[in-house]
């Protein structure tokens, strides 16, 4: 039995006995008995999330497949179908809570045939690791990023009765967000609301907490199935933490992991590459489908992150076929399963897509653009331009560690790790550092979008590929030079997280370049020099490496664990309960796009304006028109013609933004800063 097999028990999975498949709603049942605060707050979430998981588990039972990640991703298999027949039917969200259960039900049968598994000790510990790094989540919990966007919508799915696909827009009279048409992880965290029965800003600020496990855990499947390896799974899973969550200080993106973008990155990922990689090593249609899945799950969750897969796993595929000439079946195959349900999804959002400005954009888009990344972006000309090299030692001491191992691949070149290693770095730094090559991938997903492919590019496989060539050349010496040359470069690189982007304490541009050289040079000499000599090893030596490498990065990280400062502030509770008691669900309310934005989060409403920032520059939104129409509607005091034709039938005004502008009309609510007006 294979080291994957053994791990995960991909392909011969095995029943657990009843009591233990309710085990989940047990805990439910239990928590909700403790308050929703506080530790009973985190008992629900979590119990909540395993219930979800459920499903999943199930129907990948059935088909004899075993982990987190085939879980996982069936679960929101499940979950795509009912919120498909939800939104078809104008149903509920819990019509797809009812129809996702149904799918685990009907699974049942088949998932209870065979002996009772065991539960490996390594991955109980992950889990522990993992709740642990969570708990302590808890105390940098804040609003960040796309919050209140992404809020908005699982309130309207918590809240609405009858549900379509334009109902959890913003807008009333807007139109979809092509990022966001199918809200698929939306839903998820609607479900987890409603289980946990929390309000939903709970989820979104909590969440973390009971989803940071699960990440661990699907990251730690990721590094067994690549390097075959529970050791290097442990490693891939500390150096994929560090980097995302530690590195930048203050919980890093870990913060916001429930908002769909991260989501995608530090959940949905993990899961496609573990099955993409048992795939690879097991061929089997269970497997396939499973991998069609996950990517079909992160293209409806964030569209634009399949895209940047495909050129990591089209890398690895090139890499893979030039490095050892085997494997280029199975690898064709998945870079199918995930180009598919890719497509599929980049049809039915097509018309969205012609509508967007950033999509294909004109001269006025890209120099706005160029103009909104000055910092990030060469440019050269209208067509001619890419991302600055900077930005892959951007993230710190990992990613340049990264980049400075990155060529010992060469040195494992009969392993699938390291054609990841190189195929996967080799052709994210080529899709972004080629001036021939960037302009035509931000085309497709915008410039904002392509930015990401920099973390999309497999830093945490490599520093633990270069890890086990490392132990393996230096012996028990690879402890202390990996101790010191953490400190180093944390003390001389520790990275530039700020927003925006500011190149003052990353790496120089040359370091990306001369990897980049080295790699591309790395891998013509494993393809011409075949009796190169394979050194590499595996076990708690190299893994022990990559942990005393990241102590300082832990110290930084910690060191700094407080709420973000850029942490967004909700509206006042008071003002949120008075409006709840004053403001019927749906209602339209014609406001500033700040207070707009803030209102959306707190209830189950529609506004006229929120930040152009964050709202998608479509024809049907005109989110700049929106904020113009605003701005000199509280600058000149009116015309009240003006909310009416948004279909408004409140006027909130906060007097601190807008000015003390008083109104004609009957006043539904007033404290010291904010003032509610019926419109009649």
């Amino acid at each position: 039995m294979s080291a994957i097999t053994a791990e995960l028990r991909l392909g011969r999975a095995r029943a657990l006995p009843l009591a233990w498949w309710l085990a989940a709603p047990a805990l439910l049942g239990l928590s909700r008995l403790a308050p929703a605060t506080g530790v009973g707050l985190g008992f629900r979430l979590i119990a909540a999330t395993a219930c979800l998981l459920l499903p999943g588990a199930l129907i990948a039972r059935a088909l004899r497949l075993e982990g987190a990640a085939p879980a996982f991703v069936w679960s929101l298999a499940a979950l795509f179908a009912g919120m498909a027949v939800m939104f078809a039917a104008h149903g509920s969200i819990w019509l797809a809570a009812a129809i996702m259960g149904g799918a685990g039900l009907a699974a049942a049968p088949f998932a209870f045939r065979g002996p009772a598994p065991r539960v490996s000790a390594w991955t109980l510990g992950v889990l522990a690791l993992g709740l642990a790094a969570g708990t302590a989540l808890w105390w940098v919990a804040a609003y960040g990023g796309d919050s209140f966007f992404h809020l908005g919508r699982v309130r309207k799915l918590v809240d609405f009765g009858s549900i379509s696909l334009r109902s959890l827009d913003e807008y009333r009279d807007g139109g979809l967000h092509p990022g966001y048409a199918f809200p698929l992880f939306h839903g998820f965290l609607a479900l987890l609301s409603k289980l946990a029965g929390v309000d939903p800003d709970q989820v979104i600020l909590h969440g973390p907490t009971a989803l940071l496990p699960l990440s661990f855990l699907l990251t730690y499947e990721s590094g067994v199935a690549l390097f075959r390896s529970r050791w290097a799974g442990l490693a891939t899973m500390l150096a994929s933490f560090a980097l995302l969550g530690l590195a930048p200080g203050h919980g890093g993106s870990l913060v916001s992991l429930p908002l769909a973008a991260n989501a995608s990155r530090m959940l949905i990922l993990p899961a496609l590459l573990a099955l993409v990689f048992a795939y690879v090593r097991e061929p089997s249609w269970p497997l396939l489908t499973s991998v069609a899945a996950a990517a079909g799950a992160m293209t409806l969750t964030h569209p634009p992150h399949s895209a940047l897969v495909l050129i990591v796993l089209g890398g690895f595929l090139v890499a893979r076929a030039l490095l050892a000439r085997r494997d280029i079946v199975p690898i064709g195959a998945a870079l199918l399963a995930v180009a598919v349900p890719t497509g599929a999804v980049a049809l039915w959002l097509r018309p969205l897509l012609h509508e967007t400005a950033a999509h294909n954009p004109g001269a006025k888009e890209l120099h706005h653009a160029f103009a909104s990344y000055p910092t990030e972006l060469d440019v050269f000309g209208l067509h001619s331009y890419r991302l600055k090299p900077e930005l892959f030692g951007r993230g710190g001491a990992i990613a340049v560690a990264a980049l400075v191992l990155l060529p010992l691949a060469v040195f494992a070149r009969r392993r699938l790790w390291a054609a990841l290693a190189l195929g996967g770095m080799l052709a994210a730094l080529a899709a972004s550092l080629l001036t021939f090559v960037f302009p035509h991938l931000a085309d497709i997903v915008s410039i904002s979008q392509a930015r990401r492919l920099v973390g999309f590019s497999p830093r945490a496989f490599v520093l633990v590929g270069g890890a086990l060539v490392l132990a393996r050349l230096l012996g028990p010496l690879v402890l202390p030079v990996a101790l010191a040359a953490g400190i180093v470069l944390q003390w001389q690189v520790p990275g530039d997280f700020g927003s925006p982007y500011r190149h003052a304490h990353g790496s120089p541009g040359w370091v990306t370049w001369v990897s980049f050289a080295a790699a591309g040079a790395a891998l013509l000499v494993a393809v011409f020099l075949r009796r190169l000599r394979q050194l590499e090893r595996d076990g708690p030596l190299a893994a022990a490496a990559v942990a005393l490498f990241l102590v300082p990065v832990a110290v930084h990280g910690y060191s700094n664990w407080s709420a973000p400062p850029t942490a967004r502030t909700p509206l006042p509770p008071r003002l949120t309960r008075a409006l709840e008691q004053r403001l019927p669900q749906r209602a339209v309310v014609f406001t500033d796009p700040q207070t707009g934005y803030e209102l959306v989060a707190a209830l189950p409403v529609y506004v006229n304006a929120t930040p152009a920032v964050h709202s998608s520059d479509t024809r049907a939104n005109h989110p700049g028109r929106r904020d113009r129409e605003a701005e000199r509607f509280f600058l000149d005091g009116g015309p009240l013609s003006l909310p009416r034709r948004y279909g408004a039938h409140w006027l909130l005004v906060d007097r601190v933004l807008d000015g003390d502008k008083r109104f004609p009309l009957p006043q539904a609510y007033a404290d010291g800063r904010y003032v509610l007006y019926r419109l009649r």
